[in-house]
C-alpha cells in the first residue's frame, strides 16, 4: 500500500500531497478554488466545475467564463461532461490546441436526472462500448495533456460497472481514476463503500486510483488511504463552507496532525466576506457575487449559535456591507463548535435513476447516442 505521504502523479504533474478538490456544480468556480488553494499553501489539485463539451465547442459565454483560471492556478484542471464521442473529441482538441488547461478530467459520476436522462454522468459506464469510444477520442485528442476520469460504482446494486470501466480506462490510456464509493441510485445517501475503492485499486494496479466519499476530516483521508490502498483522495462535500479543510489535509499528509484548524466565528465571518468578495470580482458585479454566495451561508455557519431569523437574513443579503453588518451582529467570539466537522451538504439517497428509454437492455449497444444527447450548458 502507498504511504500517506506519497505524491500522486497525474501525467507530468506531481500532486503532493495526493489531495484533489472534487468538481462540484456551482461551487468549485475560480473564487472557491482560490480560497481552498490559499489554505493549502498551493498544494494539491483543484478541478473546475463540470464543463459541458457541446457548450465548450460552441464557445457558450457562461462556459468560457467557467474555464477562466487565476494566474496562480497550476496545473489548470478542467472537468468535462459529454455523451457523444465526436463532441468530446472536439472539446478535448480545443483545450489542447488553445492551451486552455493542463489536465482534463472526464465526468462519469454525476447522478442528477438532467445528466443521466441523456445517458451521461453515472449512467454512461453501463454502455461499455460508448465509454471506450469517448475515452479513445479524449486521449487521442489530448496530445500531451493527461486525461483522468471520475466515476461511481454503477447505476444501482443490480448494475455495477466500476471494474469493467476501470479496465477499459487502462486499455484506452487514461492516466488515473477517481471512484466515488456509491451508486447513482444512492446519490449522497448512506455510507460510501470504501471496499469498492480497494477492489478497484487491486483490479487496475497499472494506474493511480483515487478514493472519494465520506471524507469529512483529514483523519478520514488518511484512514481511506490506509484501508483501501488508494493513491490519493478526492474531497467534495467535506469542504463546503470549510475551505480551510485543505490546510488540515496538507498538515495530516505531511505528518503534522496537531495542525488542525478550528476557526472561531470571527475568523469564519472574515472568510465568508472574502469568499463573497471574490465571487463579486469574478462575476464583475458585487451584488451578483453576494447573491451567488447565499448558498454557502448555511454551510459556513453550521453548528454555530446563530438564530434562524438571522440565518435567513444573512441568506438574502445583496451587498458586502449588508453581509458584513449582519455577521457583526453575531457573537463572533464563539469557538469552533463541537461536531461541526461531520457530514454536510446533500444527503439524499435511494433515488430512482432517470435513464434514456431502453438504456439497460444492452450494456454494449449505444445506438441513438449523438450530438442531440449533449447538454448545452455547463456547471452541472
Amino acid at each position: 500500500m502507498p504511504e500517506p505521504t506519497s505524491p500522486l502523479q497525474i501525467g507530468p504533474h506531481t500532486v503532493r500531497p495526493p489531495v484533489v478538490l472534487a468538481p462540484m456544480a456551482g461551487i468549485t468556480n475560480a473564487p472557491f478554488r482560490t480560497l481552498c488553494r490559499e489554505f493549502s499553501g498551493g498544494k494539491g489539485l483543484f478541478v473546475s466545475e463540470m464543463i459541458t463539451t457541446r457548450a465548450l465547442v460552441e464557445r457558450n459565454e457562461k462556459t468560457m467564463q467557467l474555464i477562466r483560471f487565476d494566474e496562480s492556478e497550476q496545473p489548470r484542471s478542467i472537468q468535462l461532461y459529454g455523451v457523444d464521442p465526436a463532441t468530446v473529441g472536439k472539446a478535448v482538441r480545443m483545450i489542447a490546441e488553445e492551451g486552455l488547461a493542463d489536465h482534463i478530467d472526464l465526468n462519469f459520476g454525476c447522478p442528477v436526472p438532467k445528466v443521466t436522462r441523456k445517458g451521461g454522468g453515472s449512467a454512461l459506464p453501463y454502455k461499455r462500448n460508448l465509454l471506450r469510444a469517448i475515452l479513445r477520442e479524449a486521449v487521442s485528442g489530448a496530445g500531451d495533456l493527461p486525461v483522468t476520469m471520475k466515476m461511481r460504482k454503477g447505476i444501482d446494486n443490480d448494475h455495477i460497472t466500476y471494474l469493467d470501466a476501470g479496465r477499459i480506462a487502462v486499455e484506452e490510456g487514461v492516466t488515473s481514476i477517481a471512484l466515488h464509493g456509491r451508486t447513482a441510485a444512492q446519490h449522497y445517501g448512506g455510507t460510501a463503500d470504501w471496499e469498492a475503492i480497494a477492489r478497484l485499486k487491486e483490479h487496475v494496479p497499472e494506474i493511480p486510483v483515487l478514493g472519494n466519499g465520506d471524507i469529512w476530516s483529514a483523519q478520514d483521508a488518511l484512514r481511506m488511504v490506509r484501508e483501501t490502498g488508494c493513491d490519493g483522495v478526492v474531497v467534495g462535500r467535506g469542504c463546503l463552507g470549510r475551505p480551510w479543510l485543505f490546510a488540515d489535509l496538507v498538515a495530516a499528509f505531511e505528518g503534522r496532525t496537531e495542525d488542525v484548524l478550528k476557526p472561531s466565528l470571527r475568523e469564519v465571518a472574515d472568510i465568508m466576506v472574502r469568499h463573497a468578495g471574490l465571487l463579486g470580482e469574478w462575476l464583475g458585479d458585487e451584488s451578483k457575487g453576494v447573491v451567488d454566495f447565499r448558498k454557502h451561508v448555511a454551510w459556513y455557519l453550521k453548528g454555530f449559535a446563530v438564530g434562524s431569523e438571522m440565518r435567513k437574513r444573512l441568506a438574502i443579503t445583496s451587498s458586502l456591507a449588508e453581509l458584513r453588518a449582519g455577521l457583526d451582529e453575531l457573537d463572533l467570539d464563539q469557538p469552533w463548535p463541537t461536531g461541526a466537522d461531520g457530514p454536510r451538504g446533500r444527503t439524499s439517497g435511494n433515488n430512482r435513476v432517470v435513464l434514456p428509454d431502453g438504456w439497460l437492455k444492452d450494456p454494449y449497444d449505444c445506438a441513438g447516442i449523438g450530438e442531440d444527447a449533449e447538454l448545452d450548458t455547463s456547471g452541472g
